[in-house]
């Protein structure tokens, strides 16, 4: 006698294993490959930014402490050189640099206009000097440049606190 197969309606029906397809996985794979480096990426643009903000301020520093130092000169001061050096050199070690790291190298000059075109022109030009202030520095392969000019008048505030 014959038997007959049991039929796939009549048969208990085996639980298929739950799994992934190779294309399902490949999709999810690439995913968080994509996820980790947007994630890298954003991380290092936030330390890139905050590197040049560290520098940019450390520029702004050193400018308004030159600034700050033109202020006690006298009239006859602001062009002497012995006191008042056309070029200077300053650092920036932020912290957590090795030993070896030099940090950042400013490069500044100081220049003292004294022939002022001012607009509308005024008749007291020959009493005053414009000084402007300009740093360069180095941002990993970038150079770049801030500068921060200021008026000085012949009879300004240095009269009240240097007196010759």
């Amino acid at each position: 006698m014959r038997t007959k197969t049991p039929t796939t309606a009549s048969s208990p029906r085996r639980l298929s294993q739950g799994a992934f397809t190779f294309a399902e996985v490949l999709v999810a794979t690439g995913l968080v490959a994509i996820a980790f480096v947007t994630l890298y990426v954003g991380i290092t643009f936030g330390f890139a930014v905050t590197r040049l903000e560290r520098e940019n301020l450390r520029a702004t520093q050193i400018m308004l402490e030159r600034m700050e130092g033109i202020r006690l000169f006298s009239w006859d001061q602001l062009l002497d050189t012995s006191k008042n050096p056309l070029t200077f050199t300053n650092y920036f070690y932020p912290s957590g640099l090795g030993l070896r790291d030099q940090g950042v190298t400013y490069f500044g000059t100081l220049n003292v206009e004294t022939n002022l075109t001012l607009s509308p022109p005024a008749t007291y030009s020959t009493n005053m000097r414009e000084v402007t202030v300009t740093v360069q520095w180095m941002s990993g392969s970038f150079p770049r440049t801030r500068s921060m000019s200021t008026y000085v008048s012949k009879n300004g505030m240095q009269n009240y606190i240097y007196t010759h």
